[in-house]
C-alpha cells in the first residue's frame, strides 16, 4: 500500500503550484465540462450548491481518483483492491489528508471546506467519530467544488499532497 502514497508530489508541485488559484476553464476543458458538453447540461452555479450536494459528487471523484490509482498500481485480485482503496477513502483518512491540506488551500478553497464541514448531514458513517465526519465532508465538498470547476490539476495535486501527508503520519 506505501506505493500508493505522494509518489507524483515532487513531479506536480511546481504544475499544481502554478496551478492554485487559477481555473482551469482559462486554459483546457476538464473531465465535468466533457461530461457536461456530451450530456448538454448547462453550465452550474457553483454558489448555489448545497455544501452536501458538493460533498456527494466530491466523494464519487476521491473515490474514482484513489481507484484510479490503485488499480494503475497493477492488475491484482479485486478484494486487495476494495481493501486498499477502503483505507484511503474512509472518513478517518481524509480527516487526516485535511490536516496536511488546510495550510496549503486558497481562501476559496477553506471556505467550500469549511461549508462542507459545517454542513448538517441526516447520516454519519460507520466507524468514524462525528469530528472525522464532518472534516470528511469538507474534505469531500472541496472536492466536489475542484471537479464541478473543472479544476483538475489542483484537485490531483491537493490529492497528492494529502496521501504524502497520511503516509507521513503512518511511518510515526
Amino acid at each position: 500500500m506505501e506505493e500508493i502514497y505522494g509518489d507524483n508530489l515532487a513531479q506536480n508541485q511546481s504544475l499544481a503550484e502554478k496551478s492554485a488559484g487559477i481555473n482551469e476553464k482559462q486554459n483546457m476543458s476538464g473531465f465535468f465540462s466533457e461530461i457536461a458538453q456530451h450530456f448538454h447540461i448547462k453550465d452550474p452555479d457553483i454558489r448555489t450548491y448545497s455544501p452536501l450536494t458538493l460533498a456527494y459528487i466530491g466523494d464519487g471523484i476521491y473515490d474514482l481518483v484513489i481507484r484510479s490509482i490503485v488499480v494503475g498500481r497493477g492488475n491484482t485480485r479485486a478484494s486487495q483492491l476494495h481493501q486498499h482503496t477502503s483505507h484511503l477513502v474512509k472518513a478517518h483518512s481524509q480527516s487526516q489528508m485535511m490536516e496536511y491540506l488546510l495550510p496549503k488551500l486558497t481562501e476559496e478553497e477553506a471556505d467550500y471546506y469549511r461549508r462542507g464541514r459545517n454542513a448538517k448531514s441526516p447520516t454519519m458513517a460507520k466507524n468514524a467519530t462525528v469530528s472525522d465526519y464532518r472534516r470528511a465532508t469538507g474534505f469531500e465538498a472541496l472536492m466536489g467544488y475542484l471537479y464541478l470547476t473543472d479544476q483538475t490539476q489542483r484537485l490531483l495535486y491537493l490529492v497528492d499532497l494529502g496521501l504524502a501527508g497520511l503516509k507521513q503520519e503512518e511511518m510515526m
